[in-house]
C-alpha cells in the first residue's frame, strides 16, 4: 500500500512524456463486465450488502487503467470503510427521519417542507463530504488528491443555486455548475499543486441555449395549453347525471389530454435525442475548464461518441429486454403450473417471491448494462478526449494532506446522491 506521509517528488517516478496522447484508458471491456456480473450475483445473494465492495472494485478498476504520462493512478480505498460510513450514516438520520416524521405528524405540512430543506442540504453537504473522501484516496506516482473548504458553506451555495435553477426554468444551470465547479476546485489539491476552475457559465449557456429552446419551451407551452383547455367552471358544475362524452368535450379535457399526450411525447423524445449533446458539451466544458497550477486541460470530445455510448446501452438493454422476456413468461405459466394443486397462501407466497426474484434480476440486469456500457464508455472517451500542458510542473509536486472520513460517503450513499 501507499505510504502518504513522505514528501514524493514526481521527478522520482519517471520521464513526463509530451502531451500528445497524454492521457489514455487501458482497461478491457469484457473484464470489466464480467466483475459487474460477478458483482450482481453477490448483490442478489447478500440483499445488496456487497455493493460497498462492488463500487470499491468498479474505482479500483477505471483508475488503475488510467494513465497519464504512463503513469496509472491507484485507488486505496476499501470496502470496509465505506460499509463503515454507510452505518455511522444511518445512525444520523435514522432519528433525523424519526423526528422529521413526528413532527409533521403534529405540526402539519410546513414541517414536512422544511424538513425536506434539511434532508436536500445535508444532500449536498454529503455530496462534497463524499468528494473528499474519494480524493483522498485516489493516488497518481505516491501523491494523493486532497479537499479542503467547508462542506456546510458549499451545501448552502448548492441548494441556493438549485432554487434558482427551478425558479429559472434551468436558465441559472450553467451559472451554477460554474460556480460550485470553481468552490471546489479552489479547495482541491494534488499534493500541494492548487487546482481552480475557468470554465465560464456564459459560455455554457451560450452553448446550450438552443437545446434549451428547443426542451423547455415546447414543454413549458404543452402545459400551459393543458391548463388553459379545461374549463374549469364547467368540470367544477359537473354532475353524475350528465352524459360522459358532452361532458368532456365542454369540460375541455378531451383537448387537455390531448395536449398531456403530446407533451409527453415530446419530452421523451427531446430527451432521448437531445440529452447526449447535452451530456457532450457539459463534459468538455467541464473538462476544459480544470486547472492545476499552470497544468491546464483541455478536452476534445465529440457528441457523436456520446451518442454511440447510449446507443450501446439501448441495444444491449433491448437484447437484455427480449432475453428476459423469453425466460419470465414460459416460466410464469410453468410456475403456475407447478403451484396449481398447492392452496391460495402457499402459491401466493411462493408466486411473491418468485416475482419479488424476478424483479431484482431484471433491475441488476439493467443496472449492469448501464454500468459497463455508460459509466465505462463516458470514462473512456472523457479521458481519451484529454490533453495537457505544462504537464513538466507536476515534477516539483509534492505529498500534502490527511486522509478524510468515509461518513461524507456513507451519508451519499445513504441519500442516494453518491458517484464514483
Amino acid at each position: 500500500m501507499t505510504t502518504f506521509d513522505a514528501t514524493v517528488a514526481a521527478a522520482q517516478a519517471g520521464r513526463i512524456v509530451p502531451a500528445g496522447g497524454i492521457v489514455r484508458f487501458g482497461g478491457d471491456a469484457r473484464r470489466f463486465w464480467l466483475l459487474l456480473a460477478h458483482g450482481a450475483i453477490l448483490l442478489m445473494c447478500t440483499l445488496g450488502i456487497y455493493r460497498f465492495w462492488l463500487t470499491t472494485d468498479i474505482r479500483r478498476y477505471l483508475w488503475s487503467n488510467t494513465e497519464l504520462a504512463g503513469e496509472s493512478f491507484e485507488y486505496t480505498g476499501t470496502a470496509r470503510e465505506l460499509l463503515l460510513g454507510f452505518l455511522i450514516a444511518l445512525a444520523i438520520l435514522v432519528p433525523l427521519y424519526a423526528a422529521v416524521f413526528l413532527l409533521a405528524l403534529s405540526l402539519g405540512e410546513m414541517v414536512s417542507v422544511i424538513g425536506l430543506m434539511v434532508l436536500t442540504l445535508l444532500g449536498q453537504y454529503a455530496v462534497y463530504r463524499a468528494r473528499r473522501y474519494r480524493l483522498t484516496r485516489t493516488v497518481y506516482r505516491g501523491v494523493r488528491f486532497h479537499q479542503t473548504g467547508s462542506a456546510w458553506r458549499y451545501a448552502v451555495c448548492a441548494l441556493f443555486w438549485w432554487t434558482l435553477i427551478a425558479l429559472t426554468l434551468g436558465l441559472a444551470y450553467p451559472f451554477a455548475q460554474s460556480r460550485l465547479e470553481r468552490f471546489k476546485m479552489r479547495n482541491t489539491f494534488f499534493g500541494n499543486l492548487p487546482g481552480r476552475f475557468e470554465g465560464s457559465g456564459l459560455r455554457l449557456l451560450l452553448r446550450g441555449f438552443v437545446l434549451w429552446l428547443l426542451a423547455v419551451v415546447p414543454f413549458v407551452g404543452g402545459l400551459l395549453s393543458m391548463l388553459l383547455a379545461v374549463n374549469w367552471r364547467t368540470l367544477a358544475s359537473a354532475s353524475a347525471r350528465d352524459d360522459l362524452s358532452t361532458w368532456l368535450e365542454t369540460s375541455g379535457l378531451a383537448s387537455a389530454v390531448v395536449y398531456a399526450v403530446l407533451t409527453t411525447i415530446w419530452l421523451l423524445l427531446s430527451f432521448a435525442l437531445l440529452y447526449p449533446i447535452f451530456q457532450a458539451v457539459v463534459l468538455r466544458w467541464w473538462a476544459s475548464g480544470l486547472r492545476f497550477g499552470e497544468v491546464a486541460v483541455t478536452s476534445r470530445l465529440r457528441t457523436a461518441q456520446v451518442y454511440g455510448v447510449y446507443a450501446r446501452f439501448l441495444l444491449y438493454a433491448l437484447l437484455f429486454t427480449a432475453a428476459a422476456g423469453v425466460i419470465v413468461v414460459p416460466g410464469s405459466f410453468l410456475l403456475a403450473r407447478l403451484t396449481g394443486e398447492l392452496d391460495s397462501m402457499a402459491k401466493e407466497i411462493i408466486t411473491t417471491i418468485a416475482a419479488l426474484a424476478a424483479y431484482v434480476a431484471i433491475a441488476l440486469g439493467y443496472s449492469t448494462i448501464y454500468q459497463a456500457t455508460v459509466r465505462l464508455g463516458l470514462w473512456r472517451c472523457v479521458v481519451e478526449s484529454l490533453d495537457l500542458s505544462n504537464v513538466a510542473v507536476l515534477e516539483q509536486v509534492s505529498a500534502a494532506g490527511e486522509p478524510a472520513s468515509p461518513v461524507g460517503e456513507g451519508l451519499a450513499d445513504a441519500l442516494s446522491v453518491g458517484g464514483i
